[in-house]
């Protein structure tokens, strides 16, 4: 039973890929490959690490926080997968936990609770995530960074801006997770246009919070002809405020943590297949672009040996779909600014 339960997790992992993607996933070990989780004993950190031990890509698995990490590790330590797991807990480890990683997964923060917006929680989680990126750029430079800590279209400049101090940053290595944006709109319109949600894909441009998340269900596929123009404004609405759903669902007792960690893995895992020379790995991500006039952007992007290898535009956009991205922009760019003049005080 447990050998077919890990075989399931992997499967799911492939399939939230995409198609071109899945075909080309070996389950076989590939070379060592370090995947560090910062912030691993919080409500996305564990499962999250506990996901990433299944990965057959994961060789080494170094779980950092400010407290609790010795337990989680142990405790995941003892699933019988390939990754060797190694827990560090306080500032003082955090160097031994950075050194030598291929990916950096950061869920570190504070998670959001009923009637607080992702703007609410910057001022803690951005200096949180200022030092980490300190951190980083010291002990593995060159590292992927996948960025899970909200508000993600603040922190992910706050971390390009600390890396361009450091003297370390490359464009092509930072990340903002979006895939659970990407995840919760297969979903949604998959129940809508009843068809099988394996089978889908949605792209989700834009950023990561409110109008800011703009699903492209013009350019889902399997494509369907039943749904009306105010059904795909249904499905944009609830794509958008998905982790509202759950805060609220959940009244005050967390956040959307368990879909977030398996987001986190889809794209990590993605980034995994990238690094290891897999081909026309595709998935949605928040990064340096020029697609628009926006210094950040979320959109389709290729995944390689370098991390990004080719940022993807936009594709042919209903008139909706254009309204929602001028829309959205004046957000997004107040958010982007926000993190760039937060990193440089």
């Amino acid at each position: 039973m447990k050998g077919a339960m890990l075989r399931s997790v992997g499967a799911a992992l492939r399939r939230s890929s995409s198609a071109s993607a899945s075909r080309c996933f070996s389950s076989a070990s590939g070379p060592d490959r370090k995947v560090a989780v910062l912030g691993a004993a919080g409500g996305i950190g564990q499962p999250l690490a506990l996901l990433m031990k299944l990965n057959p890509l994961v060789s080494s698995l170094a779980l950092y926080d400010i407290a609790g990490t010795p337990g989680v590790a142990a405790d995941v330590s003892h699933i019988n997968s390939r990754a060797q797991v190694a827990g560090y807990m306080g500032e003082d480890q955090l160097g031994q936990a950075l050194e030598g990683s291929d990916v950096v997964i950061i869920p570190a923060g504070v998670p959001r609770k009923p009637g607080m917006t992702r703007d609410d929680l910057f001022n803690i989680n951005a200096g949180i995530v200022k030092s980490l990126c300190t951190a980083i750029a010291k002990y593995c430079p060159n590292a992927l960074v996948n960025m899970i800590s909200n508000p993600v279209n603040s922190t992910v400049p706050i971390a390009a801006e600390v890396f361009k101090k450091a003297g370390t940053y490359d464009e092509k290595k930072l990340f903002g997770v979006t895939t659970l944006d990407v995840v919760r709109a297969k979903t949604f319109y998959a129940g809508k246009a009843k068809v099988p949600v394996e089978e889908v894909d949605v792209p989700v441009v834009g950023g990561h919070a409110g109008i800011t998340i703009l699903p492209l269900f013009s350019q889902a596929t399997p494509k369907s002809n039943a749904l009306s123009d105010e059904e795909i404004k249904a499905l944009t609405k609830r794509t958008q405020d998905g982790g509202t759903e759950v805060v609220e669902a959940k009244a005050g007792k967390g956040s959307a943590t368990l879909s977030m960690a398996y987001a986190g893995a889809v794209f990590a895992n993605a980034c995994l297949k990238g690094l290891n020379g897999v081909p026309d790995v595709v998935e949605c991500s928040f990064v340096q672009s020029s697609i628009t006039e926006l210094p950040f952007f979320a959109s389709k992007v290729r995944l390689g040996k370098n991390g990004v290898e080719e940022v993807l535009g936009l594709g042919s956009l209903s008139d909706y779909e254009k309204e929602g991205l001028e829309s959205l922009k004046p957000e997004l760019k107040s958010s982007i600014e926000k993190g760039i003049k937060f990193a440089n005080n």
